[in-house]
């Protein structure tokens, strides 16, 4: 697995197969996963999933959980109470833990396609957001980039200033 410090770079056009399997390329694939292949895979936005280290993900998930627990115990949360079941239910459905087979292979589970909203066959794009994999929906991501990229010379200056 690579240092949590290397940045995760790079687009690579892809397809779903008839199983809804996607070929993640192998440099991806050893910047995430674990030696066994196990990764946490989560619904990021429409025609976006993502791929992430599970202990990193895991670790800060905990971390956001333990503030919101020792807020509910505190009597904190109480005048918040849908936002706190909000939480839960995006929580509930958000992410699943997955495993890359051999040659890369990632199968995209049910609930995760239709949020994907890529058929058997269709083309996707495979993306390096720098602590993690992105899995695109091609209009989804030129469409995302149309909005940001303007913005990437403030963005790049303000984080290395």
């Amino acid at each position: 697995m690579a240092k949590p410090t290397d940045l995760i770079l790079g687009e690579y056009p892809r397809q779903l197969d008839e199983r809804f399997r996607v070929s993640i390329p192998q440099e991806l694939v050893q910047s995430l996963s674990e030696d066994d292949g196990n990764c946490t895979l989560a619904k990021e936005r429409p025609g976006c999933l993502s791929l992430w280290n599970t202990r990193r993900s895991q670790d800060e998930l905990d971390a956001g959980m333990d503030l919101v627990r020792g807020k509910i115990r505190a009597g904190r949360l109480e005048s918040r109470i849908a936002e706190v079941q909000l939480l839960g239910r995006l929580l509930s459905t958000r992410q699943r833990a997955v495993k890359i087979a051999g040659r890369g292979r990632l199968l995209i589970p049910e609930g995760f396609r239709e949020f994907l909203a890529v058929e058997q066959g269709g083309e996707v794009l495979i993306v390096g957001a720098a602590v993690c994999v992105e899995i695109w929906r091609p209009d989804a991501w030129v469409a995302y980039l149309e909005k940001r990229m303007p913005k990437f010379r403030r963005l790049f200056d303000s984080l290395t200033n």
